[in-house]
């Protein structure tokens, strides 16, 4: 089958088009015919080389974690699924090798939940890695109550645009910091903006004057150090990107693949309460662009790469 793969650590250039190693499906696992892809920038930091004291890479290594596409055929154990389904996935392993970015992925059951009918596969591929992470992070760590005032840093990205909503639809007060070319699409989503940069913390203070109940740090450093002094008495902080947060008394967290928080999530979607916004799609053989664009930094919402045609 046609996909990415490097085997090597380096930059986009050691992304690769060809043939790849078709998937061996086990008795927990499902084919999947991919549609779509997110490419998120723990994908580039692997390929980098900079997750490599945490995970194992099998050369040569399929990148990609998130999927949206249909069922070939399940497991022998697999009943959850039928073939012909439309199904989405956070599709991580404990080591790299058997990503996303390919014609087919054998993706163990525990990753998959139905696609939300309301989205288009390039939508959908862009819901499961950003959702789960705003959403184990909103809920289970943060346990942001109704009436509280939520700070969510690069509130435009993958994980931010999904967290204001997330925090919206749970009752609280959405403030977000981004680049004002931005503020316009918070706006849109319900969420307050405030530029990010030096004097972060007096505009926080400017519309949150008696501090925030809880920060979700997607972005680390001064953004975090910054958070810490804005936190009301009894405050929570949490990052995903930098783990000094427990210095501050917060929680460094990482997300799960879990069927049941993707399910919900699907629900949140078809409710109308969760929107995902893509960027910019690429088709598969120019992954290394869609690589690229990641690491600027500077995406409104999710990149996807597509799979023959997404938009069938």
């Amino acid at each position: 089958m046609k996909g990415i793969s490097y085997s090597r650590y380096g930059g986009p250039e050691v992304l690769e088009y060809g043939e790849v190693r078709d998937p061996k499906v086990g008795p927990d696992a499902v084919l999947v015919k991919v549609r779509a892809a997110a490419v998120n920038p723990v994908d580039w930091k692997c390929r980098a080389g900079y997750l490599d004291g945490m995970l194992d890479a099998v050369f040569p290594v399929v990148p990609g974690w998130d999927l949206s596409g249909e069922v070939v055929r399940p497991g022998v154990s697999v009943t959850e699924f039928t073939a012909g389904e439309e199904v989405i996935g956070y599709v991580r392993e404990d080591f790299l090798s058997r990503g996303t970015f390919a014609e087919y992925v054998a993706a163990p059951v525990r990753t998959l939940a139905r696609k939300p009918r309301n989205l288009s596969f390039e939508e959908a591929a862009g819901l499961p890695l950003a959702g789960l992470t705003a959403y184990q992070v909103l809920v289970k760590a943060l346990q942001v109550k109704r009436g509280e005032t939520v700070l969510v840093h690069a509130a435009a990205g993958g994980v931010g645009s999904i967290a204001v909503q997330l925090v919206r639809h749970l009752g609280a007060r959405a403030i977000g910091t981004a680049s004002a070319r931005n503020h316009a699409f918070l706006r849109g989503l319900g969420c307050e903006p405030v530029e990010y940069g030096e004097g972060l913390a007096e505009r926080v203070r400017g519309v949150a004057p008696e501090g925030v109940d809880a920060v979700f740090d997607t972005v680390g450093g001064e953004a975090l150090k910054a958070s810490a002094g804005l936190l009301a008495p009894g405050g929570r902080l949490a990052s995903i990107a930098d783990g000094d947060v427990t210095g501050y008394g917060g929680r460094y967290c990482w997300v799960r693949p879990d069927a049941d928080d993707l399910l919900r999530l699907t629900e949140l979607v078809e409710q109308g309460a969760v929107s995902v916004h893509v960027d910019r799609a690429f088709p598969l053989e120019q992954a290394a662009q869609a690589h690229r664009l990641s690491e600027e930094g500077r995406t409104r919402g999710k990149i996807v790469v597509t799979v023959g045609d997404a938009a069938e």
